[in-house]
């Protein structure tokens, strides 16, 4: 694997209401490198979104804030940097896919125009040269008769056809990373399809970092190469894509997995994972996920897990992973001893 590219750590970002701090995202650590598709999964209300607005910084304030850790853009501190400094890498050299790219259009200008500002902004060409690349990016992400899309306006557009502009408007300075949140959300199955291909196809051809925000696993097993999953606010899994899904090591993932209805059964019970997901808080007690959990204990209750490290870049936040390496490291002694 390539240089890294993007690598955050212990990020915490808080909403201070009237209910009191909500830590949405409380502690979370993830790297991507250079080339690489990375997938975020997990319930809605986990954090996966504020995680993304707060690397784009964008998180409204008030009333969030990020309150802890470090966001590296390459070997700079995006925390640290100037709001002048933000400006020139937000579209530019790190990118966004909304969840819904009609409240992302503005309704009031046409496609070719918010192409246009885009290039205009960064690449300081003018508007011939911004208007000739606006309609090579919209032919590049499929979409047909680009020319005269152009003048066509966002409710002029499908739902499709309106993520392809988003995703042609993103592409269209060269992004070094594009973060997509939920990118193939309220659309139909075919639809989905094209445009994964279609990130697919950019990813491979412009070497582009991929942070994918989703929580569909078969749309993770399409595109992902590294899976991070997240529950209530923080990292609970972390593996490739295909050790997550042949072998997931926390109940939460199991119960994602579990959750998959599978082809081959025609008259399987839909799994579903029991409760919901808990209201972040502060000074939460114990393991996140003990009340929906079967294989809670004690422990659980009474004590937060620590994100342990199962090698070759794998983790897991799961007391079963420290009890059995205890069980394991105590028989190997009993064999030693006798």
């Amino acid at each position: 694997m390539s240089d890294e590219i993007l690598k955050i750590t212990s990020l915490q970002t808080h909403f201070f209401t009237d209910q009191g701090e909500i830590p949405a995202v409380d502690g979370v650590s993830l790297t991507v490198h250079k080339g690489e598709v990375v997938g975020i999964v997990g319930e809605s209300g986990c954090g996966k979104s504020v995680t993304s607005l707060s690397i784009m910084q964008l998180v409204p304030s008030p009333p969030g804030k990020i309150v802890g850790g470090t966001i590296h853009y390459k070997s700079e501190n995006l925390l640290n940097a100037s709001k002048k400094r933000i400006k020139d890498i937000r579209g530019n050299e790190i990118s966004m896919i909304f969840q819904e790219p009609m409240t992302s259009l503005d309704p009031l200008f046409t496609i070719g125009n918010q192409l246009r500002e885009a290039l205009q902004i960064h690449k300081k060409i003018n508007k011939k040269q911004a208007n000739q690349k606006s309609i090579e990016m919209l032919k590049l992400v499929g979409i047909p008769r680009a020319e005269e899309v152009m003048n066509d306006y966002p409710h002029q557009l499908s739902g499709g056809m309106r993520q392809r502009v988003m995703i042609a408007i993103s592409m269209a300075c060269d992004p070094e990373i594009l973060i997509a949140d939920e990118p193939t959300t309220a659309l139909d199955v075919t639809i989905q399809a094209q445009i994964l291909d279609l990130m697919k196809k950019l990813n491979h051809e412009k070497d582009t970092a991929i942070l994918l925000i989703t929580h569909d696993l078969g749309v993770v097993a399409e595109i992902c190469d590294r899976v991070i999953v997240m529950y209530a606010g923080q990292v609970v899994e972390e593996g490739t894509t295909r050790e997550i899904l042949k072998n997931p090591t926390h109940p939460y993932t199991k119960g994602l997995i579990r959750s998959i209805p599978k082809l081959h059964e025609k008259d399987q019970k839909l799994y579903s994972i029991p409760g919901t997901v808990p209201k972040p808080k502060m000074g939460m007690l114990g393991c996140r996920f003990k009340d929906r959990c079967e294989f809670a204990h004690d422990r659980c209750f009474s004590e937060a897990p620590e994100l342990f490290s199962l090698g070759n870049n794998r983790y897991s936040r799961c007391f079963l992973l420290d009890d059995t390496e205890r069980k394991v490291a105590s028989d190997a002694e009993a064999n030693t001893g006798s």
